[in-house]
């Protein structure tokens, strides 16, 4: 008995032991999660017409081809060949088109930090019990271009994220992100990038107070691995000044080669983690 005793007891220092030694590990590869540099991403430049997206394209050529059946319906006026007394002609107004707020052209609009959080959530059972692992940051930059006379036009900038400063609810949980899942402790993997390629249902017309919702497809890249993800996104244009907006999209971090490594008190994780971002973005006046 004596000897069965002695014998668990040396499993559970082993078993503390090693615990320890990996939470030890992930502290000496983890750094302090401080930033290196001061957040930034690519700027626009509402100048610049953008090449449209596919789904761009494919509304314009819907509109068109609506344009031609109309245009083919209308029957064409008698001639006439009576004498017609010259009428003077209307004057000249201006054409350019202004909404109800007088806005019009494109404006820039920039992402402002201390307004805005990035988050990530996951599932996961810890002692028994199931709770969602939430992950923010407020190091987040990017550009947006609003297109008052034509929204289809509109653009969205690469979105920059510090992944190094996330952090949860847990001390050693962020030391294993930043150590050994995401990898944002080293200098090659500390920003993830999210590229937009396409802008799907923007609307015909957009003024102060409008909420829009659409859809953003573009390129994520997480700790050098790349893939296409869609963005369920929804904006408020508070002001001719401001922006307010939410943007969430479900992903599976496997995909992205992540490996959540196994810890005692974890007995499962799910593979699907649920990215957020809600911001503020501000206009850049140029």
């Amino acid at each position: 008995m004596k000897n069965l005793v002695y014998v668990v007891a040396v499993l559970a220092l082993m078993a503390v032991g090693a615990v320890a030694g990996i939470l030890i590990y992930n502290a000496a590869l983890a750094g302090d999660g401080e930033a290196s540099e001061e957040i930034s991403a690519p700027t626009l430049d509402p100048n610049v017409t953008p090449t449209p997206g596919y789904s761009q394209v494919v509304a314009t050529n819907e509109a068109l081809q609506t344009q031609i059946a109309v245009l083919q319906q209308i029957t064409p006026e008698p001639v006439v060949t009576e004498e017609i007394t010259a009428e003077t002609p209307p004057e000249e107004t201006d054409t350019a088109e202004t909404n109800s707020d007088g806005l019009s052209g494109r404006s820039l609009f920039r992402i402002e930090q201390t307004e805005s959080e990035v988050r990530f959530n996951i599932d996961e059972t810890l002692n028994g019990n199931r709770i969602t692992v939430v992950g923010t940051t407020d190091q987040v930059a990017g550009d947006i271009v609003v297109d008052f006379d034509n929204p289809g036009s509109s653009q969205v900038g690469t979105i920059r994220i510090n992944v190094r400063t996330l952090t949860t609810d847990n001390r050693f949980r962020n030391d294993a992100l930043r150590a050994r899942i995401l990898r944002s402790a080293e200098d090659e993997f500390e920003f993830a990038e999210f590229t937009p390629t396409d802008l799907a249902n923007l609307p015909e017309s957009v003024s102060v107070g409008d909420t829009i919702e659409f859809q953003i497809t573009g390129d994520l890249t997480v700790r050098g691995t790349t893939n296409s993800v869609t963005f369920d996104t929804t904006v408020t244009v508070v002001s001719a000044d401001r922006l307010e907006g939410y943007a969430t999209a479900t992903i599976l971090y496997r995909d992205f080669g992540l490996v959540i490594p196994n810890v005692p008190s974890v007995s499962d994780v799910a593979d699907e983690v649920i990215l957020e971002i809600e911001f503020v973005a501000l206009r850049v006046n140029e």
